[in-house]
C-alpha cells in the first residue's frame, strides 16, 4: 500500500506497517483483558469490571463515600452511565445515595458495608487474575515502559479546559 502524505495530497499520513501492527495488537490485547477481567469478575463477584472499579474508588475514599461527579471523572465515564451502574449497586445493596451536604444539587454515592464485604471477598481472585493476565507476562523493566506509555497516553487524551470534551462531562 502506498502511504499518502499530508504535504502531497492534504489529508493525515496513513499509520506505517509497524504503526498498524501495533496499534492492532493494542486493540486486540485491551479488548482480550477486558473481557477477561469482566468474566472473572461475573463468575466470582457478579459484576463486570467496571463495578468492581465503582466499588474500589468509594472503598479509597474518605469515609467511603465520593460526590458522583467526582466518581464518574475518576472511572472515566459518563454521568449517564455511572447513574446507571450506581442503580445497579444500590439494588445489590452494596453503594446507596445520599444528598451531598454542601451542595443540594449533588449526590454522594456511600459504599455500604454489604459493599465493602463483596469488595473483600472478590478482590483476591480480581487480583490474581490481573497479575496472570498481565504482570506475570511482562519484565520489570516492560512493567515500568508501559506505566510510562500510558500515562503519556492519556495526559494527552485528557485536554483541561471547561470546553474538553471528556466523558464525565457529558
Amino acid at each position: 500500500m502506498e502511504y499518502m502524505t499530508t504535504a502531497s495530497t492534504g489529508a493525515p499520513p496513513w499509520l506505517t506497517d509497524e504503526e498498524q501492527c501495533v496499534w492492532r495488537a493494542y486493540l486486540h490485547a485491551t479488548t482480550l483483558l477486558e473481557d477477561h477481567l469482566d468474566r472473572q469478575l461475573q463468575a466470582d463477584a457478579g459484576m463486570p469490571h467496571i463495578y468492581y472499579g465503582l466499588l474500589v474508588q468509594l472503598s479509597q475514599a474518605p469515609r467511603h463515600r465520593m460526590r458522583m461527579t467526582e466518581l464518574a471523572r475518576n472511572a472515566k465515564i459518563t454521568r449517564s452511565r455511572l447513574s446507571h451502574a450506581v442503580a445497579r449497586l444500590e439494588k445489590n445493596g452494596w453503594v446507596r445515595r445520599e444528598d451531598c451536604p454542601s451542595d443540594k444539587r449533588g449526590q454522594n454515592a456511600v459504599l455500604t458495608d454489604e459493599g465493602h464485604a463483596m469488595l473483600r471477598r472478590s478482590a483476591p481472585g480480581h487480583v490474581k487474575t490481573v497479575r496472570q493476565a498481565m504482570f506475570d507476562r511482562l519484565t520489570p523493566e516492560q512493567v515500568r515502559s508501559l506505566g510510562e506509555i500510558m500515562q503519556i497516553l492519556a495526559a494527552g487524551l485528557q485536554p483541561e479546559g471547561a470546553d474538553a470534551d471528556l466523558p464525565w462531562l457529558r
